[in-house]
């Protein structure tokens, strides 16, 4: 049944069906939600139910996730990032795919592949997964591991490798050479570095002050409709010079890396790219040849397993060979096995360039399917293997001596402003967003580096870093908002400590009943350090005015907990109860002393001159 163009209702019905259904329980059994979207378009597909068979069209729509995607990967691409992890990045990140698309490559060719065929499936295929490398490292909590540093590091190389592999693919073609035979080889140049050029310097230029602009409106769907027309304009661009749309989006990505709304942007960007990534995966699986697989389901599970045993002993061998211990190199070797997402884009372009045959392609994007298939079911088998016969390598006790915690600051006004100092000044990784296009102005101007974001935002906080912070700093103060985030990071990040700036004593308990771990009211320690300098100022020594202001803190603190469970009214015997003074003598005196006046006074001290002198 093909629905009628007419109409798209019954088919973005259909679609976000197929998806709802699919999506949870391929992930409850721990294949992913990518392996989801695939066997949920294949069964809809022509191979399948037959529901839906306009695949082409699917398939242009879901493309612009891949852009999304890669705009989103350029947003990650700081420049003090990529400085940090240059060794493993370009380094081992490039030996990988080299050694892997070489491997992957001359099997290919031995098969019967082309030359040309045989080096594009070998990249394709020598690209991991990153969508599910990602998840099983979060899973077992070892992205911040020495291994799982390394595979992210790989992984990042790959996602940056696709670009300039997108960029050549062209040049390589018989329609690109042979219009570059007709002499239109250098206008096609120099329009493509003249785009290039554009895109750089608006991204200069133009980025931050028209953001900066819309931000004061403060209309969140401007922001989004903006965000989606600078990734999607800019792709247009580049596909208009003769280049690829992700290169645009991944152009404009780089560029606003730095930007002061990098974590706005990414957090409006990401439900689409969510949906659209997921649409098209799902008109991957639409396109997987039904037939073939069932034609060839066990040679495609035999070049599934083979192909995922080559890449783990290869990317396992190029771990070792810099540096890696055996068991980490193993590690990563299985987890980076599965060929990646971008085999679905690399593949037909390959078979629209004629490198490949149509059953050629056909075979070798169910082959990658395939391994995304058996991957995380590997990769689990072989974690229970190595805890079994490695377990005093696996137990070591990890050296932490050198580890920074990462905090995020909410806010940037009077509060967190001294907040961030502190943090500053200790070299801790901090990252600070806030609303405030003017307060993030005057920050700049003092070399603080402020980002635009709504901390009120779960998107925002996840773009921020919400996950990997161990401390999130509360330091807005809209009351309300500020019980908000405290409920949202302990509901999404359990195991991330919450400190709140506090208002009052109400906004205190309202705090501490979202789950709050440590909070401060504004202006209750700098009032208690003026009540301790005015007692000194008294004539009351520094001895025990600290003690008065640690009784005053003292009972503060237990009224809180009696409010906590009998309301706001509850303790107030303890506001206004006098301190304990000093302890009386142990000899209670014989005579009661009275107050003198100020001649009594005077005159004791002349008896007493007169009685010295005498």
């Amino acid at each position: 049944m093909e629905h009628s163009n007419a109409s798209f209702l019954p088919s973005l019905l259909l679609f976000l069906g197929a998806a709802v259904i699919a999506v949870p329980i391929f992930k409850r059994i721990g294949f992913g939600a990518i392996l989801g979207y695939l066997i949920a378009g294949l069964a809809i597909g022509p191979s399948g139910f037959a529901l839906f068979t306009d695949t082409v069209t699917i398939q242009h729509i879901g493309e612009i996730g891949i852009v999304l995607l890669l705009f989103v990967i350029g947003l990650e691409l700081q420049l003090s990032r990529l400085l940090a992890m240059r060794k493993d990045i370009f380094g081992l990140g490039g030996l990988q795919l080299v050694v892997c698309a070489l491997v992957i490559g001359g099997i290919a060719h031995a098969l019967g592949l082309s030359v040309m065929g045989a080096a594009l499936t070998g990249i394709a295929l020598a690209l991991s997964a990153t969508a599910i490398a990602l998840q099983v490292l979060g899973e077992r909590g070892e992205l911040q591991a020495p291994y799982g540093q390394r595979s992210f590091a790989v992984l990042l190389f790959q996602d940056m490798s696709v670009v300039p592999i997108l960029a050549l693919i062209p040049l390589f073609a018989v329609e690109a050479a042979h219009a570059a035979s007709e002499g239109g080889g250098w206008a096609r140049t120099g329009i493509m570095i003249g785009s290039i050029a554009v895109v750089v310097l608006a991204g200069r230029y133009l980025l931050n002050p028209l953001f900066r602009i819309l931000a004061t409106t403060d209309a969140r769907e401007v922001m989004t409709a903006a965000a989606l027309l600078l990734v999607l304009g800019t792709a247009l661009l580049m596909q208009w010079a003769g280049m690829s749309m992700a290169l645009g989006a991944f152009l404009a990505g780089v560029l606003l890396a730095e930007s002061n709304f990098r974590h706005e942007l990414e957090a409006d960007i990401e439900p689409f790219r969510g949906l659209l990534l997921g649409l098209f995966f799902m008109s991957v699986g639409m396109d997987i040849n039904g037939a073939l697989v069932l034609q060839h389901w066990l040679a495609l599970i035999i070049a599934a397993l083979g192909l995922i045993l080559v890449k783990s002993v290869s990317v396992a061998a190029v771990f070792r060979l810099t540096g890696s211990t055996k068991l980490d190199a193993i590690r990563s070797g299985i987890l980076l096995s599965p060929a990646g997402e971008f085999a679905f884009v690399l593949i037909p372009l390959g078979l629209s360039y004629g490198f490949l045959q149509g059953e050629q392609a056909g075979f070798v994007k169910a082959l990658a399917a395939f391994t995304m298939l058996f991957g995380p079911l590997i990769a689990a088998g072989s974690e229970r293997l190595l805890t079994r016969f490695a377990p005093a390598e696996l137990t070591r006790e990890e050296d932490y001596s050198d580890a920074h915690g990462k905090a995020l600051v909410i806010g940037f006004g009077r509060f967190g402003q001294v907040v961030s100092q502190v943090l500053r000044t200790a070299d801790i990784e901090t990252t600070i967003i806030d609303k405030d296009v003017e307060m993030i102005d005057v920050a700049a101007r003092f070399g603080a580096k402020v980002y635009f974001g709504d901390g009120g935002r779960l998107d925002v906080l996840r773009a921020a870093g919400a996950g990997e912070a161990r401390v999130i700093c509360v330091a807005i103060d809209d009351r309300a908002t500020a019980v908000k985030i405290v409920e949202m990071v302990k509901a999404e990040f359990p195991l991330t400590e919450v400190y709140s700036r506090a208002y009052d004593r109400q906004h205190v308990l309202a705090l501490l009943s979202a789950g709050v771990d440590f909070h401060m009211r504004e202006t209750y320690e700098s009032a208690l350090a003026f009540g301790r300098s005015t007692l000194e100022a008294l004539g009351v020594d520094n001895l025990e005015a600290e003690e008065i202001i640690e009784d005053v803190r003292d009972r503060d603190a237990r009224r809180i907990v009696a409010q906590q469970q009998g309301g706001i009214y509850a303790g107030m015997d303890l506001v206004n109860s006098k301190r304990l003074m000093k302890p009386e003598p142990l000899e209670r005196p014989d005579t009661v002393g009275v107050t003198l006046n100020k001649e009594a006074i005077d005159a004791a001290e002349e008896a007493k001159e007169e009685e010295e002198t005498g």
